[in-house]
């Protein structure tokens, strides 16, 4: 009876060490494995054109945000070729722009009218769903905009949450969020993040 039970205790502490936590598609693993993913990572980018620019740019959303808040100012000015609708404006940060906007450039980003500002994150807000066929799985689950800075919290216009779908496939060393150098069967996480509707 002694040697059957040490058998039974051998034999299952084989089979957990043959497991791996990633052999087993959990929405606490879905969520770790999408969340890590480098395409998940990737921050929302806001490109800032100061100098001459149409009026369609400067009367965009994010351009009126910045007037409204001080950072930017513009003149009007003649168009420079290739640049329309008139009118066109040449656009300066102010004082306050140059304070706001000053610790969110990268450094060794050459001086230039035109650069990038990191200005919010992606966080994963739940699983809401786990669809498996085989070693294919799809996984849906919400997310959102998280502001970086001040200038994210300014252009970010509420808390939106978004619907997603991505697809997981299962490998030799477990599961594995389909990345975006997947076969087009696939819908891998760069398209996810892309194709996404609004919560309800």
């Amino acid at each position: 009876m002694r040697s059957l039970r040490t058998y039974l205790v051998l034999a299952c502490l084989c089979c957990a060490m043959a497991c791996s936590p990633r052999d087993f598609l959990t929405r606490r693993l879905a969520a770790t494995l999408i969340a890590g993913s480098e395409t998940f990572k990737s921050p929302q980018q806001f490109w800032l054109r100061t100098g001459i620019i149409s009026n369609k740019d400067y009367s965009s959303p994010e351009y009126l945000v910045m007037q409204s808040r001080g950072w930017i100012t513009g003149a009007t000015v003649p168009c420079s070729p290739g640049v329309a609708p008139a009118p066109c404006w040449d656009v300066a940060l102010t004082p306050l722009g140059v304070e706001t906007f000053r610790g969110l450039i990268p450094n060794g980003v050459p001086v230039s009218r035109y650069f990038t500002v990191q200005t919010a994150r992606r966080e994963l807000v739940a699983i809401t769903g786990i669809s498996k066929n085989g070693n294919l799985a799809d996984v849906e689950f919400q997310w959102k905009w998280v502001p970086a800075n001040e200038v994210g919290a300014a252009l970010l216009a509420g808390a939106v949450q978004y619907n997603s779908t991505v697809s997981f496939r299962q490998y030799d060393d477990g599961w594995r969020v389909v990345e975006n150098n997947a076969p087009k069967t696939d819908q891998n996480l760069e398209d996810a993040l892309k194709n996404t509707v609004p919560a309800q």
